[in-house]
């Protein structure tokens, strides 16, 4: 039977490429950007051709991408992809009210509402 790899695996490859190989050890967040916007294009593509293979593959170029990105970051002592995820984490749960909290809604405009409502206060909140 095949093994089937995980999270960690990938974090762990990730890591093992930036100090083996030449080419990833010297890339920066700047150099990579353009392969984020390449990947994501090609993921657009294969939705509107509903190729749920080519998502498949595409979804994971996309997480190399903010696995490689926060690697970067991570060698800089900035943050870690725990961190990413944590964030990430945190966003939908303050923003999703209706989920995680106790706000009932009415509509799906009401919840696109609070969405905004939040996502502007934490802007005003970060400056």
């Amino acid at each position: 039977m095949k093994k089937r790899y995980n999270f960690e695996d990938a974090v762990k490859i990730v890591e093992k490429l930036r100090k083996k190989c030449p080419w990833d050890k010297k890339q920066t967040n700047e150099s990579i950007l353009k392969y984020l916007k390449e990947e994501t294009q090609e993921f657009i593509k294969e939705v509107k051709r509903n190729d749920y293979r080519g998502m498949k593959e595409e979804l994971g170029d996309i997480l190399l991408q903010v696995l490689f990105h926060s690697q970067i970051l991570k060698e800089k002592n900035i943050l870690t992809i725990e961190d990413v995820i944590d964030n990430l984490c945190r966003k939908m749960i303050r923003r999703h009210p209706h989920v995680f909290g106790n706000k009932k809604v009415k509509s799906e405009k009401e919840i696109i509402e609070t969405w905004e409502k939040i996502k502007k206060r934490e802007k005003i909140e970060k400056s």
